[in-house]
């Protein structure tokens, strides 16, 4: 894997034995290097390419390397220069340094001083991808902040993700709109090994056909009308962490075959620049459409369907998880009230908690996130307790299946493997009400517990543990 501080150097000198060892020991530190012999050179190089840094001998044929370094910071502000000569003076220093240059060393250089100086400049460089980086995060506003859920679906999930995160292999995240697409992403890339670098998620469906390519590649300045300026595209920010590109059915033909050529070559090329440069990124991909139709419909690149598909996470559909609603409606509970889970748990009635259980969740977690966020506004944030009445008018319509709405059953029992007895009860807390719902189950099943772990979404081991817990429970309360 490339580094995350591999800098790309063009270095100007006209001494021949100072460019041969540059050639040699820049790469040798994990650089790739261009070697200009003298200023002209390197102005056509830099029209051609960009670079993350410049050392630049201050005299050379054509140009000095004060004439230079202003030519760069004209082309290429974000390019760091270092000014390199045998006749340092105080004067030539300062005007260095006021025309922008981030360093100045003098000849005869050692090889470490140079390397403590791009050092520095990669350190500069990470944490200005990284503040861009931030820029483009959007996590407030849609799914779950963290993968909450212990239903058999979602184990097998959570397995997945856990066994792919380590590595770079490109993933692909399939499943319904609203199903948390975006927090398996995230998830991912805190596992790996690039959590330190930068998380840059891109909505392709929201990007604009005329500016995707900028946006995604980058461009050099007057690469088209309106470049006033050079831009990094999301690409280069993403370098030594992970891009998530989000919706990539949507991306057209054009980017399309940019994309391929990135995952099949590790580099990209701005607009407006004829050479291609390489950059360490991990691709995850997420689409709530079939690709393979849209293979069909020649709407999406097969080759690039292969390419994307190399490890697939399917996220199931809230319906097929509906043990996981509790926890869930909690945990996004917290997140509308900027509260710990501890402090909002008790605001959701069982009332609440039983219709939310009766939904079939057409919106799957995005929905639900929404519901809480409704619900803890309109019941005062904090004033009052959460009933049905509190909930978006969509999930009060809502009836339990087979269940009638007066009708509370609470559990009773000496041991696990006892015979479950319902009764008839008032209003319960949020835990009685998890039970009454493993309850109905376990009638449905007459006691078969394995059949009712199965329908209710959760292990075995989970069900006896709730057994035993509300066992014990009940022991303290009789005591």
């Amino acid at each position: 894997m490339a580094s995350p501080r591999k800098l790309r150097i063009l270095f100007a000198d006209d001494e021949r034995s100072l460019q041969e060892f540059m050639r040699s020991e820049l790469p040798r530190l994990g650089h790739e290097v261009v070697v200009c012999p003298d200023g002209k050179t390197a102005v056509k190089s830099l029209e051609k390419a960009a670079f993350d840094a410049a050392i630049l001998d201050m005299r050379m044929p054509g140009l000095t390397g004060i004439e230079v370094l202003d030519q760069i910071k004209q082309v290429s502000p974000n390019t760091e220069v270092v000014i390199m000569t045998g006749h340092a003076t105080v004067e030539t220093a300062i005007e260095a340094v006021r025309l922008g240059a981030f360093d100045y060393i003098t000849k005869p250089a050692k090889l470490a001083q140079i390397e403590t100086i791009l050092n520095k400049i990669a350190e500069k460089r990470e944490l200005t991808h990284k503040n861009i980086a931030l820029q483009t995060r959007v996590e407030a506003a849609e799914g779950s902040s963290k993968l909450v859920g212990e239903a058999p679906v979602m184990q097998s999930v959570h397995r997945l993700i856990e066994t792919v995160a380590p590595t770079d292999s490109t993933v692909m995240i399939n499943g319904e709109t609203g199903t948390g697409k975006d927090v398996a992403a995230r998830t991912i890339f805190s596992l790996s090994h690039r959590a330190k670098g930068p998380f840059v998620p891109v909505n392709c469906g929201a990007l604009s056909e005329s500016l995707i390519e900028s946006e995604l590649f980058g461009h050099r300045k007057g690469a088209f009308t309106g470049a006033d300026r050079d831009h990094k595209g999301l690409f280069e920010v993403a370098d030594g962490g992970t891009l998530f590109l989000d919706e990539v059915g949507e991306l057209n033909k054009n980017i399309q075959v940019k994309l391929l050529r990135f995952l099949e070559s590790g580099e990209i090329r701005r607009l407006g620049e004829t050479e291609p440069f390489r950059v360490d990124v991990r691709v995850i991909c997420a689409t709530n459409r079939d690709l393979k139709q849209l293979v069909k419909e020649d709407a999406f690149r097969e080759d690039l369907y292969f390419r994307v598909n190399t490890f697939q996470v399917k996220m199931p559909p809230l319906r097929e998880r509906r043990a996981d609603i509790p926890d869930l409606a909690r945990h996004l509970l917290s997140r509308a009230a900027r509260r710990p889970v501890e402090q909002v748990a008790s605001f959701l009635s069982s009332e609440a908690i039983e219709t939310l259980l009766e939904h079939e969740w057409p919106g799957n977690v995005r929905e639900l996130a929404n519901a809480m966020e409704y619900a803890w506004i309109v019941s005062g944030c904090g004033k009052n307790p959460i009933g049905p009445e509190h909930l978006p008018a969509d999930l009060r319509s809502s009836t339990p299946a087979g269940v009638p709405k007066d009708y509370r059953p609470t559990l009773s029992l000496a041991r696990p493997d006892e015979t479950l007895v319902a009764t008839p009860a008032g209003s319960k807390t949020l835990k009685e009400i998890e039970m009454e719902h493993i309850l109905r189950v376990l009638e449905k099943h007459k006691g078969n517990k394995p059949a009712a772990a199965s329908e209710l979404g959760i292990v075995l081991k989970t069900l006896y543990n709730k057994l035993n817990q509300h066992q014990e429970e009940q022991a303290r309360s009789a005591g």
